[in-house]
């Protein structure tokens, strides 16, 4: 059977995430149901690049799933799209070798976060970005980011009860755009992987030094610790967004010069 590979972007905000759950909406879920059709009642199974939580969105998730039957990427890619909901849609379809895997063939990701700064909530915001309507100094927050760059032992960044033992992780860019006509500030990271809430974990901890709760040279401390309680807030799920995967080396070296240059011009 050939191996398809789709890129989607989802808004989470009526998804229990990404991967399937009994009686609930998830992303996975629907594209399963979806594919059952074309299949004439044939399950398939849809393995993705991350399994982003509720609320989370995604602009380049990444998903594979092996089909009974030889449809161009084309024609899956309408296909698909034609019985997806108005908050999913198949960005790209390829039909790849045997040998890749969404999740395990993975040698980086790019996730952004939005937070809103306005004193009071936005309705036509909250579900999209987080919100912290408190004072920042934002000299603070630039001055902290380079610390979260590097290899590090994240465990204090990994949501409590996780089942992976090994927390290290590389950081390659970490950046902070102030959008001050939306009023919005805009984080990115892209790193060769990522624990369950660590962006959101990360996030709040920025900001919390950008609020003066915390000194600017917080993190080498909170590596130190290995403790989850010590990094203490987690920003909301839908300021989240998977913006992109990366599979190649080099796609991944490219988007890191990419994000260096930009941030060298600002």
């Amino acid at each position: 059977m050939p191996r398809y590979r789709l890129i989607l972007a989802y808004d989470g905000t009526k998804f229990h995430g990404f991967q399937s759950q009994p009686q609930l909406r998830t992303v996975q879920g629907t594209i399963e149901q979806a594919l059952v059709k074309m299949t004439k009642g044939r399950s398939v199974t849809v393995f993705g690049a991350g399994r982003t939580d509720a609320g989370v969105h995604a602009q380049g998730q990444v998903v594979h799933f092996n089909f009974p039957g030889n449809i161009p990427p084309r024609n899956m890619m309408l296909a698909l799209n034609s019985l997806m909901p108005l908050d999913v849609v198949i960005k790209d379809c390829t039909i790849v070798p045997e040998t890749f895997h969404a999740q395990f063939s993975t040698v980086g990701k790019r996730y952004g976060y939005r937070v809103s700064r306005t004193r009071f909530t936005d309705p036509f915001k909250r579900f999209y970005t987080g919100h912290y309507p408190y004072q920042l100094d934002l000299d603070r927050i630039r001055a902290a980011l380079p610390d979260v760059v590097g290899t590090h032992d994240f465990t204090s960044f990994a949501a409590s009860g996780g089942v992976i033992k090994n927390k290290v992780r590389t950081i390659y860019t970490a950046t902070m755009t102030d959008r001050p006509e939306e009023d919005e500030l805009y984080f990115e990271f892209i790193g060769n992987g990522f624990l369950y809430n660590m962006v959101r974990i990360l996030v709040g901890v920025l900001l919390e030094i950008g609020n003066d709760r915390r000194p600017v040279a917080e993190f080498p401390r909170l590596y130190a610790a290995k403790d989850r309680q010590e990094a203490r807030i987690t920003a909301p799920a839908s300021g989240l967004y998977l913006q992109e995967v990366y599979y190649t080396d080099a796609a991944l070296q490219a988007a890191v010069t990419a994000r260096q240059h930009t941030t060298a011009k600002d």
